[in-house]
């Protein structure tokens, strides 16, 4: 079964990719490299200018797989998950991410890595795996270059949950829409005003000029996180409960190491 839906729209021009399991649309391994390979085969791909995201039904993503997370699993999955971003970060095309109902954890890291993030009313959006007990070490670099350190860290420390307009008021996301079906006008007519009309060599590389300091610090900082998360914290007892408990579906019991 595969786990993303690809149209290619405005003769050619967008690349639509939509998050589809058939259920809450989780970043799993098997979505992430379908994903991945997409995102890859864009790069011989000269006409394409922008990439959006979106997920089917009534959710753009749950997050990533809370199963894929336990201690021995971790690395690989983390590996596959960030290829994503360096996988965005080389191909160096305009994206644009439109948000519904849940989207949340790794869920939330791919839209905030896209350029542009549209949204409707029923959008939640937030960091929670500090209650997992671990932490996101996508997020942990994007989110202060977004909107700043202290509203990183309250997203970031506290796990809290926030609505479309909390993400607008302090920049997270461009605009906020009543619902879908006005999200999708708005994004039609908004690709025609500020997209269809470039050249798509010059949007590569306008996106890779503009976005020179947030990759060199993705570059910079992803694999230390990575190394951060498998080889220190996946050694304690609270990350390893955390994943247990909500796998369990019990409150987890921490021992603070």
């Amino acid at each position: 079964m595969q786990k993303i839906k690809v149209e290619f729209i405005y003769e050619g021009t967008v690349a639509r990719v939509i998050l589809d399991d058939g259920k809450a649309n989780i970043l799993d391994g098997m979505m992430m490299k379908e994903i991945t390979e997409f995102l890859t085969a864009l790069k011989s791909n000269k006409d394409v200018k922008l990439v959006t995201f979106e997920g089917a039904g009534n959710n753009f993503s749950y997050g990533a797989s809370v199963v894929e997370h336990t201690k021995d699993k971790a690395a690989e999955m983390l590996n596959g998950f960030h290829m994503m971003f360096y996988t965005l970060i080389d191909l160096h095309l305009p994206t644009l991410a439109k948000i519904s109902g849940q989207c949340l954890g790794g869920g939330f890291e791919l839209p905030l890595a896209c350029n542009f993030i549209f949204a409707d009313k029923s959008a939640k959006i937030g960091q929670p795996e500090i209650i997992l007990g671990v932490f996101a070490p996508p997020a942990s670099i994007m989110l202060p270059l977004k909107v700043g350190n202290a509203r990183a860290e309250e997203l970031l420390i506290t796990g809290k949950i926030i609505s479309a307009d909390e993400a607008k008021a302090m920049g997270l996301v461009n605009d906020v829409f009543e619902d879908k079906s006005a999200m999708d006008l708005a994004t039609d007519d908004w690709i025609k005003k500020n997209i269809l009309g470039k050249s798509a060599s010059a949007l590569k590389f306008a996106t890779r000029a503009a976005r020179a300091s947030f990759d060199f610090f993705m570059l910079k900082h992803l694999p230390e996180f990575t190394d951060m998360y498998v080889n220190e914290m996946m050694e304690t007892h609270d990350a390893n409960e955390g994943i247990t408990a909500f796998i369990e579906k019990r409150k987890p019991v921490w021992k603070n190491c």
